[in-house]
């Protein structure tokens, strides 16, 4: 006989297939035998269709494709003899699925085995409707189903049952026809068929609501009645598993009780009993009863409130904590997450083994332990947990410390009941693990220590112990040598001294020496050594006798490769050898920093671009100005209703620095557009809400260069106090800073003064010069009158003007206006289109009365001509 005819039996062609060596072998003795079924198919040969069906599958289950012999399943079920039926729908639910369009064919033939007098026929057709089944066939053979549940045969009902479960997943809708069958069902004897009832109850209960009124009238009492007698059955070898009788038939019980009592106190009330009964006799020393356990927790979670029963259910999930198979103890931690919400005391008796866990060898355990934990702290509870927690830290994981870091600082953060006790926390795990501390952590510390002047000494003194121990430690370093750079004074006088904290020795040169290991540390990054630098600059104004020392230092970086770096190095050296005069109000200490506005915008509640609300600590005119209780609006006023509208033979707008796109909403952020407009239109120089600091007073305008049609926009111009005729070389950014504003008598022919702007509460009117060696400048000397009887604080002048003019502001006589009064501030303009293009100013002036922000803008355009 040909060793691939259609006569072998299927054992011949598997061992065939597991003698081939290689995957080729393999493919080809496949090949052999699929050419064979198909010859056999043509030749509609009977005698072997079952054993090539079988060939068939086994292939199928390799991989390879069969679809040419779907139709031999149909004509197998077709046939009258049980074997071959059993064949046909074995590759029925094998080879086909609810999407192919064959499987409409069968239809017919499984309503037809359904009615068959043969009960292990019509048990192989409930099978494969209960694995293929589609919408199409459930409504058609529905009506079979149901009447099959009350078959004599209990197998048949059990297949029954379940192929109604599909039924109803397939069509909701029929889920009706099911009520009272499922119900009849609750009441057998059989437990294989008592289980596949329950749980179509359960499913029906899931899609209709009138079902699960229905089963909670009629059918609890009893549910509960069988529940207990399975419970209390004498040992039965039937269905005995470690000692339990039927578990998986106890479980299937205790989920459709839960269903049926969730949101109904009467069908709870009914179950109390039961429930407690299970939760208290069930062993807990087996698997089995293990799981009987965790699904009557789930029921007793789930339905209307009992004080008892629940504490009794987190008591036996805390027994799972102390349970050496890490899955019972997985799952006892996740139901303790669901139960924390409805009763947190409970929970809370089994805090100690929950932290336990937190020290176990499992990650998955670990995270799930750490996150109720983290539920779990409270006012009451966060120190004795933090301090746990912290203490666990030094000996956790690499890969665990992050978590638990974030976690411990969230929890500090949140809870801390005092100040002190924060900082003393914070400080502890920045010195474990400051590398896992994020970014707005630190900051949030900063914060803190601001916001407490009573602590500034305590602080830095702890920072200035931490950091001898701790210094591999970037972010503890980051805040020690900010803390250091502020509050150096504090350290070494040993000032606010605490009763908790001992003295400690700190003298100037240690101070310094401190900071600059920082500087030169190998792990120190960008970041750490620019604060590192910034910390220097401000010791050198605390302690005038180290000042050579930190020259020295800061100028170590002078040539540096990291840009950043040098740049500072270079400032900074400028600022400790030229200006000394103004050195100590450059580096005073930083203003308190809102600590509600912080928080707030860390939680994403505030816009990150609102300044932070406190007074400036720099006593000097024109200081940092605090904004306006409303955004700022654009100086320009391109959005007002009085902008000149377009026209066809006008300039070209300008946009908004901070890449708004005012004219052209389709323009991308940061570019230039031209567009076409009445008059040259000036931009907001200043940032819209957030005033820019100004050192000493000056401010000093961007410029915008403004061109003819079609010629794209110049860069910035950098800030300078000098001429465009100037020679461009580095220049000292803060030379030209004087103690008295430059005089403008006697510069040049004298013109009018005018009018720059008058409102009902304040008046500014310019005094214009010439300086005749140089005819493109003209001073200005602005006169500020306040028009009320109210003193104006915080008074604040900003302008803005076009690129082909340069503005240069000398400070205010003062910041204040008394009432009824004035003063005067100076300003040089150089305009490098003189006799082109006149003089135009956007201007703003911002004050306080009795607390209270006041803002007044206007435009600026009656210069007189040849300016």
């Amino acid at each position: 006989m040909n060793p691939f005819s259609s006569g072998t039996r299927l054992s011949d062609m598997i061992r065939a297939i597991r003698a081939s060596k290689t995957a080729a072998e393999e493919r080809a003795v496949v090949r052999k035998e699929c050419a064979a079924i198909r010859a056999s198919i043509n030749e509609n040969d009977q005698d072997y269709r079952h054993r090539d069906l079988a060939k068939l599958m086994f292939i199928h289950m390799l991989g390879y494709p069969t679809h040419f012999g779907q139709m031999e399943c149909l004509k197998l079920i077709a046939s009258p003899g049980f074997p071959e039926k059993r064949i046909g729908y074995l590759g029925l639910m094998l080879l086909l699925d609810e999407r192919q369009e064959v499987l409409m064919l069968v239809t017919n033939s499984l309503k037809q085995d359904m009615n068959h007098t043969n009960q292990y026929i019509v048990g192989l057709a409930l099978c494969a409707l209960g694995n293929i089944c589609s919408a199409e066939m459930a409504r058609d053979l529905a009506p079979e189903v149901e009447r099959l549940l009350q078959f004599r045969d209990p197998n048949i009902r059990k297949k029954a049952a379940l192929c109604a479960i599909r039924i109803i997943r397939k069509v909701p809708d029929l889920s009706e026809n099911f009520i009272n069958p499922g119900a009849a069902l609750l009441k057998e004897k059989h437990h294989g068929v008592l289980i596949t009832g329950v749980h179509l109850c359960t499913e029906i209960c899931s899609v209709s609501s009138e079902a699960l009124e229905y089963f909670r009238k009629k059918c609890t009492e009893g549910l509960v009645r069988t529940l207990r007698d399975i419970a209390n059955s004498p040992y039965s070898p039937e269905y005995d598993v470690a000692g339990i009788t039927d578990p998986f038939l106890h479980i299937r019980l205790l989920k459709l009780l839960r269903v049926l009592g969730q949101g109904d106190a009467e069908a709870s009330d009914c179950m109390n009993d039961i429930l407690a009964q299970v939760a208290s006799k069930t062993e807990s020393n087996k698997n089995a009863g293990n799981a009987i356990l965790y699904e009557c927790v789930q029921t007793i979670m789930s339905i209307e409130e009992n004080g008892g029963l629940r504490v009794l259910a987190i008591n036996i999930l805390g027994k799972f904590l102390s349970n050496r198979d890490n899955n019972i103890r997985y799952v006892a931690l996740n139901m303790l997450m669901r139960a924390l919400t409805v009763d947190s005391q409970a929970v809370q008796r089994h805090r100690a083994t929950i932290l336990e866990c937190v020290k176990d060898s499992d990650a998955s355990i670990q995270k799930r332990a750490l996150e109720l934990i983290y539920l779990l702290v409270n006012e009451n509870n966060v120190k004795p947990l933090a301090k746990d927690l912290i203490e666990y830290l030094e000996v956790s994981d690499e890969d665990f410390k992050g978590d638990l870091t974030a976690k411990i600082c969230s929890i500090v953060e949140k809870f801390a009941p005092e100040k002190i006790w924060y900082i003393d926390q914070m400080l502890k795990v920045l010195s474990e693990a400051g590398t896992y501390v994020k970014e707005d952590v630190w900051h949030a510390l900063i914060v803190v220590i601001t916001n407490a002047p009573d602590l500034h000494g305590y602080a830095v003194r702890a920072l200035y112990r931490a950091l001898h121990t701790s210094s591999e430690q970037e972010t503890l370093v980051r805040v020690a040598i900010w803390c250091i750079g502020e509050y150096a004074d504090l350290l070494v006088n040993n000032a606010g001294m605490l009763e908790v904290e001992d003295p400690i020795t700190v003298t100037e040169s240690d101070a310094v020496d401190i900071v600059e290991i920082a500087i030169k540390h190998h792990t120190s990054d960008v970041t750490t050594k620019a604060m590192a630098l910034i910390a220097l600059l401000k010791i050198s104004s605390r302690f005038p006798s180290c000042s050579e020392r930190v020259k020295s230092i800061i100028g170590q970086n002078k040539g540096s490769f990291v840009l950043e770096l040098q740049q500072r190095s270079l400032e900074f050296s400028s600022v400790i050898q030229k200006h000394q005069n103004i050195r100590s109000s450059l580096v005073e200490r930083m203003p308190v920093l809102d600590e509600a506005t912080f928080s707030g915008r860390r939680a994403g509640s505030l816009p990150a671009s609102v300044p932070t609300s406190g007074k400036s600590s720099l006593g000097i005119p024109n200081g940092v100005a605090k904004a306006a209780a409303a955004p700022l609006v654009d100086l320009l006023d391109l959005s007002s209703d009085d902008t000149p509208a377009p026209t066809s033979s006008s300039n070209n707008f300008l946009q908004d620095l901070l890449g708004v796109d005012l004219t052209q909403p389709s323009a991308q952020p940061g570019t230039m557009q031209p567009s076409q407009a009445g008059a040259d239109i000036l931009l907001d120089l200043l940032s819209i809400g957030t005033p820019a600091p100004v050192q000493n007073g000056s401010t000093n305008g961007d410029l915008l260069s403004m061109q003819d049609n079609n010629t794209p926009l110049a860069s910035l111009d950098t800030i300078s106090s000098t001429s465009p005729t100037a020679p461009s070389s580095m220049m000292d950014l803060l030379d030209g800073f004087g103690p008295t504003p430059p005089k403008i008598e006697d510069k040049g022919p004298a013109y009018p003064s005018i009018v720059a702007f008058e409102s009902s509460s304040l008046k500014i009117e310019f005094n214009l010069a010439k300086q005749p060696e140089t005819p493109q400048t003209t001073d200005i000397e602005a006169k500020f009158t306040n028009l009320t009887p109210n003193v104006y604080t915080d008074f604040l002048f900003q302008a803005a003007v076009p690129k082909f003019l340069q503005l240069h502001l000398d400070p205010a006589s003062s910041n204040s206006l008394p009432a009824n009064g004035s003063i005067k501030q100076t300003m040089r303009v150089t305009n490098s289109q003189q006799g082109k293009k006149p003089i135009v100013m956007r201007m703003r002036v911002g004050y306080k009365i009795n607390g209270k922000d006041v803002l007044e803008e206007g435009q600026i355009n009656n210069f007189p001509r040849g300016l």
